[in-house]
């Protein structure tokens, strides 16, 4: 006697096992179901491991005797690690069966949900690794716990049942449901992730596990949410929404923080998959104040007074290397540039910053911690001013103190150090000078003979140092960190000639310049160095024609540069030699031909003589061709293992980038060739004047009527949105009224009616929006063609002082708008905190929800507080958005002042127009109206912007309160069942709701 299972699965799974079943059903085979019994069995013989999984399976099916079924699926645990495949063949679809019909017996679920996870699962212990009969198993068995999960996840159902176990409070059924869900996740996450997004209250259910009180079923929860949101954006925002973040900080700080141990560490992990690469998150995280709840994290010194002088045990390190990850994270150089401004701006103001730079700055902090600290301040400085500001202000505790920046530059250069370790140090230095351009001349300003402080040591003096020493790296980060200082800085480009050098007792000192062009030819300099040295050379050339001068004033460089290009060389000094013809091409292109001997003809002339024009263009091209080219252009982080694997910045491919085109035109062209203006070509000019002045007046009154129209259906466009964000809030406050009543079907039914409406409405905005940029981009076309006619214009002579007083009377038109833009940018903050609220207020509804279901059905004084509560809370929910109206009506007299002056602009155009009697003076005019019309389109693309986005913000908010809508109607059909359940009358009117409210859903 046999029992057959059908199992149903995907073909890959059938033929992924049709071995293994055909070796389990052949030894049923050949041994009869009643020889288990004994009936027909020899002396001493053993039943196999099959005949006896067959016979529970059998017993589990046939028993009617809910002990009979528990004895049966406990032995199938117990057989579930050692007879694994069979157990998995023959007894899932019957373990299905009775997690779904004995689910009111707790101990017979648990069996069951462990057997499927031993099965599913790969943490088999060794122990158990032994057959019956003597055999061994293969060590590698992965695969078929692979093969068990997607058979178990081709019916969703069963990811869905689960789900549904862990609303039991019960550990035996909470505990290995939880196991078994993380399972699943890691053989086949991707799956498991869609049948929790498609599950009602799937994300709710499984967050409930941080709350649980039982650390195991809490710290499993915690697993389990690393890997689901592993890639996953939507998960990972409705798992912030679902107050994660709040409620991970609360286990890191009961935990220990810092001092804490493996919990902590995945509260971080979790953490991070949450923030990582998730723009709304990181939004939320920063509007919900939870970056200020960081810094008592890097509070080390007084959560322990000597954690700084003893060692950090493991876990330590770990635990603060992940909160370091989960701050750079948010000031990220890859996330949008106004959400990582926002976020330094917050880390400085909180302290946070200060309590980096201390851990810094202390001693007896780990390598790695100490590296990662440094990659963490520079990205928290970068590219802003006020934490840059404060950067440099920062002290080592040293006597005498010295300044952050050169502690850590004496790191950088000295060879000692760990290699990682002096990348941080000049990633950082990098980050302190982007966009720093006082930055930039204090660094400078220590190598001018005029401020330099001989008995001081100095930023400047040990870059020097490092760019001269004997250390190919020294060399390298030296250079680069000089480029660095002087990246769209022309100014301190020319102070950097002045520095000179001392080469020995008695000899003449040489210029800087000099002598890294002495370095460079040197027959014994290292690929490392020379790479260094050309991106400080074409760095410190390119843009300053004062420094090209000083370049070609020595005659043996050009020489070397065309030698070094010409010769044929192996693949390592191929990019030595493209950064040679880059360096060349800046010598030609920012050439003034001061110098009678190098003027751009006469290298253009050397250059295709020597090298030929085709071939220098090839070397350019191939830098961009290279392997390290392509690496250093992905991020400005420095991230190589080995000190050999450092040759392009990420800084100097943007230059390169630039540059290339211009230099192979260059290097191309001659002088010939260039077209110049002659006499007649002006008069000629001259002669057509009016006749461009006519079409460009009815081209400008052509553009100013198109102006006007745009005002006006930008206005409409703000009123349409002010009435739209009315109306959200309407359906705010009626969705909390229908949670505090519990839920009445007709309002459901309203407010989802009254949604449909607001979502075509936002239709017809997002049309209107369309036409809009389509208005605009026709102004654009009719501008450039206004500016491509004015250009004519230029050979005339105008009057100079009319001329000043237009330049002078446009620029005060430009700041009046930039106050615009500051209030606007005011205006935007306060309402996206109003909409931060507004979020913060949808989770408390969420939470009484919650607090509904949980509670017992007499307790109606807790009830009655929360609905109080709420109440008040809505009540400051409406002060706020009076708040905002006030803030608007600021903004709209704030904008009739900036239309008032434009009307006295123009006035002051009128003017000046009727006084100007000749065709020069009118074509000022006709320029000035079009930089003024193309300021105002500039306006109009950015207003335009920010309505586009406050209608995609609108339309997130109506999808969310469309799913809690949703949720709410769920919950409503779930108690009347359950009031069916427990013998409560149920009228046939709510039965008629309910038929309307699906079919509602349906459609």
């Amino acid at each position: 006697m046999l029992v057959t299972f059908h199992l149903f699965y995907s073909s890959n799974a059938t033929l992924a096992f049709s071995g293994l079943r055909q070796s389990v059903n052949c030894t049923a085979t050949k041994m009869s179901f009643f020889s288990i019994f004994g009936s027909n069995q020899e002396p001493g013989a053993k039943p196999s491991g099959a005949e006896t999984v067959a016979k529970l399976c059998d017993r589990v099916q046939s028993s009617t005797l809910l002990d009979d079924r528990r004895d049966a699926v406990r032995a199938l645990k117990a057989l579930s690690k050692t007879f694994r495949l069979e157990v998995g063949t023959q007894s899932m679809e019957i373990l299905i069966h009775v997690l779904q019909n004995d689910r009111s017996d707790a101990e017979i679920v648990g069996y069951a949900l462990d057997t499927l996870h031993n099965t599913i699962s790969n943490s088999v212990d060794e122990d158990e690794d032994e057959l019956s009969n003597g055999e061994v198993k293969k060590a590698d068995e992965s695969h078929i716990g692979e093969q068990f999960t997607e058979i178990f996840i081709k019916k969703p159902e069963n990811v869905t049942l689960i789900l549904d176990l862990l609303v039991e409070f019960d550990f035996k059924v909470r505990w290995p449901a939880v196991k078994l869900l993380t399972a699943l996740t890691v053989h086949r996450s991707t799956q498991v992730q869609q049948c929790v997004l498609v599950s009602p209250m799937g994300v709710s259910k499984l967050m409930d596990l941080l709350s649980d009180s039982r650390e195991v079923i809490r710290n499993d929860g915690l697993l389990l949410l690393i890997q689901l949101t592993k890639n996953n954006a939507n998960i990972q925002k409705i798992v912030a929404f679902e107050n994660a973040f709040e409620k991970l900080l609360e286990i890191i700080s009961e935990e220990g923080g810092s001092e804490g141990g493996i919990v902590v560490e995945d509260c971080l992990l979790l953490l991070l998959n949450l923030l990582k690469k998730n723009s709304s998150n990181q939004t939320f995280f920063k509007e919900g104040r939870y970056v200020q709840k960081l810094a008592p994290f890097f509070d080390l010194q007084n959560n322990e007074p000597k954690s700084l002088d003893v060692g950090w045990s493991a876990q330590k390190v770990n635990n603060v290397n992940s909160m370091l990850q989960v701050v750079r994270t948010l000031v990220s150089p890859s996330n949008p540039q106004q959400a990582t401004a926002s976020c330094q701006k917050v880390i400085n103001q909180c302290g946070l910053l200060k309590q980096l730079c201390t851990i810094l700055m202390a001693s007896g902090v780990p390598a790695d911690i100490l590296t990662e600290t440094i990659n963490t301040v520079s990205e928290v400085i970068r590219g802003s001013k006020v934490n840059q500001e404060f950067f440099a202000s920062v002290s080592a505790p040293s006597t005498p103190p010295r300044p952050a920046i050169v502690v850590l530059v004496m790191s950088m250069v000295n060879e000692k150090q760990p290699f990682v370790l002096r990348c941080a140090v000049l990633y950082c230095f990098q980050c302190f000078l982007y966009k720093n351009e006082v930055g930039q001349e204090q660094i400078i300003s220590t190598l001018l003979p005029a401020t330099a402080d001989a008995s001081a040591i100095t930023a400047g003096q040990l870059l020097c140092g490092g760019l001269f020493s004997q250390d190919s790296v020294s060399n390298w980060c030296a250079s680069v960190a000089l480029a660095h200082a002087l990246k769209d800085n022309a100014s301190q480009k020319e102070q950097l000639l002045r520095v000179q050098l001392a080469t020995g007792p008695g000899n003449p000192s040489v210029s800087l310049l000099q002598q890294c062009t002495n370095m460079l030819s040197q027959p014994t300099a290292k690929v490392q160095t020379r790479l260094g040295l050309l991106m400080l050379l074409c760095s410190w050339l390119a843009n300053c024609q004062l420094a090209v001068t000083h370049f070609l004033a020595n005659s043996a460089n050009v020489p070397f540069l065309m030698a070094q290009v010409a010769e044929h060389v192996d693949e390592q000094e191929a990019l030595v030699q493209g950064l040679c013809a880059f360096l060349l091409g800046i010598s030609v292109h920012f050439n003034d031909n001061s110098n009678t001997t190098f003027t751009k003809e006469s290298l253009r002339n050397l250059i295709s003589k020597r090298i030929g024009l085709e071939s220098l263009v090839e070397k350019l091209e191939s830098v961009t061709k290279h392997e390290s080219y392509t690496l250093a252009a992905q991020k400005p982080q420095l991230r190589y293992s080995q000190p050999e694997h450092l040759l392009i910045d990420y800084e100097f491919t943007s230059l390169y980038k630039q540059l290339e085109g211009s230099l192979c035109k260059a290097v191309c062209s001659s002088d010939d060739a260039e077209s110049k203006k002659t006499v007649e070509d002006h008069d000629n000019i001259v002669m057509q004047y009016k006749e461009i002045i006519r079409e460009q007046d009815a081209e400008l009154n052509e553009l100013r009527s198109k102006h006007k129209t745009l005002e006006k259906e930008h206005k409409a466009c703000e009123l349409q949105l002010n009435e739209q964000s009315s109306q959200i809030q309407q359906l705010k406050d009626q969705y909390t009224l229908i949670k505090a009543q519990g839920g009445n079907g007709e309002d459901a039914l309203r407010i989802a009616a009254e949604l449909k409406e607001l979502r075509e409405n936002q239709q017809v905005l997002n049309r209107e929006i369309k036409e809009k940029d389509d208005i605009i981009e026709k102004l654009k076309n009719d501008l450039t063609i206004a500016d491509a006619k004015s250009v004519l214009a230029e050979g005339s002579s105008a009057s100079q002082n009319q001329v000043v007083e237009l330049q002078s009377t446009i620029q005060a038109q430009k700041k009046e708008i930039d106050e615009f833009n500051l209030i606007v940018a005011a205006q935007k903050d306060e309402e996206q905190r109003l909409k931060g609220e507004c979020l913060d207020l949808t989770r408390q509804i969420t939470q009484l929800s919650l607090a509904v279901d949980a509670a017992p059905s007499g307790d109606h004084s807790s009830l009655v507080a929360e609905k109080a509560a709420l109440t008040a809370k809505q009540s400051e929910t409406q002060a706020l958005l009076a708040q905002a109206e006030d803030q608007n009506t600021k903004l709209s007299t704030d904008n009739q002042r900036l239309i008032s002056t434009n009307h006295n602009l123009e006035s002051q155009l009128k003017t000046l127009t009727e006084n100007c009697s000749s065709s020069t003076s009118q074509a000022t005019r006709l320029q000035g109206e079009v930089d003024d019309m193309r300021d105002r389109l500039h306006e109009l693309e950015s207003e335009k912007e920010m309505c586009k986005k406050e209608a995609a913000d609108s339309k997130q908010e109506l999808d969310d309160l469309l799913v809690l809508l949703t949720d709410t109607s769920n919950k409503v059909d779930e108690y009347r069942k359950k009031l069916k359940e427990l013998g409560e009358e149920v009228t046939e009117d709510e039965e008629e709701e309910d038929e309307d409210e699906e079919e509602e859903d349906e459609i």
